[in-house]
């Protein structure tokens, strides 16, 4: 991994010289991420109930003339020969034996005014596409995305999307499990990115003209597949929170059984004592109408931005017609981060009473360049563990460079 660190490294630099490129910046992480579990009749600790993984990440962005500005990222994953000795399972999905590497971000992004445009593989931030950072890897799109910021206090965006290599349903791509962003990994070290749907096109406006509040509307389109919108409200009056989401789907392929729409809202109220205290306690629900989920990155599980998405049980909020609270409490003391995590989701018997409750602890520090975490979880799932509650433990370790 070192040397393929700095080969890499030097040939851009040397690349950047040639052409007499300005502003080059290279930087990266080295992560090592395990989790242990008492599911299933494991033992915490247990390398039966344990999965763990390392990645190194390496970015570089370069000014190529003025106004135009490039970058790449390169993930490598290994398991630094932990398969079958401390775990049985990793975070990402490889074969656990083999080392993968891949480029995950190559764009170029040119700025006339205040009008920019950026093309190539990318990560992305929006209500129901977006990039997931949960996991030891990331999933990211082949995209091209307009920016204007010409009406005061006002961002618009336009963006077509036509690859990924996340979860996505009714797509060329990959569907992978619940426990991975990447797609599988091919035998050559590369990722399949594939269709996102048949591509699709998003539309957004985030306005900031009063300054506690940030509104945002975003409409989707994959085309005689699904239509898609959100629209979400945030207040910050001196230091009280509030906020409110309402987002729907369309399905209009004819080959999806029961093919129809859904809808769900949300809603947080919360207070916040800047660099100490924040709280907040939020309400979801969603209908009980067509036959896929209001989830992120428009797919019927995954990670979704409603306020009550729980810390690592993904998809459960966003089930048909499911009634979901969550209460968070973070806090800073001398350095120490400390987070308490709520999630209950209650879904109604007609609709399959899928329901999940979850409670996270997480403590973090960074010493210097390193980023540690450690978190606690207590799930008690319906179609997890034959419906009884288990405990797991999770250790993160990022060193930044």
């Amino acid at each position: 991994m070192k040397l393929l660190k700095m080969s890499l490294a030097a040939a851009m630099l040397m690349g950047a010289s040639a052409f007499a490129i300005d502003n080059v910046k290279v930087s990266g992480d080295a992560k090592l991420y395990y989790g242990t579990d008492d599911a299933n009749d494991a033992n915490l600790f247990s390398k039966e109930g344990a999965y763990g993984q390392a990645a190194l990440g390496l970015g570089l962005t370069a000014d190529l003339v003025k106004g135009v500005s490039a970058g790449a990222h390169l993930t490598a994953l290994s398991t630094l020969g932990l398969q079958g000795q401390l775990v049985n399972n990793v975070w990402e999905s490889t074969n656990g034996l083999d080392d993968y590497y891949w480029f995950d971000e190559a764009w170029m992004a040119g700025t006339i005014g205040k009008t920019t445009m950026k093309v190539g593989r990318m990560a992305l931030d929006t209500p129901l596409v977006f990039t997931e950072t949960w996991s030891i890897a990331k999933n990211t799109f082949e995209a091209a995305v307009l920016l204007n910021q010409d009406l005061p206090d006002t961002t618009l965006v336009a963006a077509y999307v036509g690859g990924t290599n996340g979860r996505s349903i009714l797509a060329a791509a990959p569907a992978v499990g619940v426990a991975n962003v990447v797609g599988p990994v091919n035998a050559n070290g590369t990722t399949n990115f594939g269709q996102f749907y048949q591509g699709a096109y998003a539309f957004g406006l985030v306005n900031n003209s009063w300054k506690p509040l940030t509104f945002q509307a975003w409409y989707y389109d994959a085309t005689r597949v699904i239509q898609a919108y959100w629209l979400q409200a945030d207040l910050n009056f001196e230091g009280i929170l509030v906020g409110g989401q309402y987002t729907g789907q369309e399905v209009q392929d004819a080959t999806v059984p029961g093919a129809d729409s859904q809808s769900a809202f949300a809603g947080m109220i919360g207070y916040e004592m800047k660099d100490l205290l924040t709280i907040k306690g939020s309400y979801s629900s969603t209908d009980d109408k067509g036959p896929i989920n209001v989830g992120g990155n428009l797919i019927a599980s995954g990670q979704s931005k409603l306020y009550t998405e729980a810390w690592w049980n993904y998809g459960y909020i966003t089930q048909l017609d499911t009634t979901a609270y969550n209460i968070t409490l973070t806090a800073d003391l001398s350095g120490w981060g400390l987070g308490l995590y709520y999630t209950a989701a209650d879904q109604s018997s007609d609709a399959g009473d899928n329901d999940m409750t979850e409670f996270t602890f997480t403590v973090d520090k960074s010493f210097g360049p390193l980023d540690t975490t450690l978190a606690y979880i207590m799930t008690d799932a319906e179609d997890q563990n034959n419906g009884d509650s288990y405990n797991a433990v999770q250790a993160y370790l990022t060193l930044n460079f």
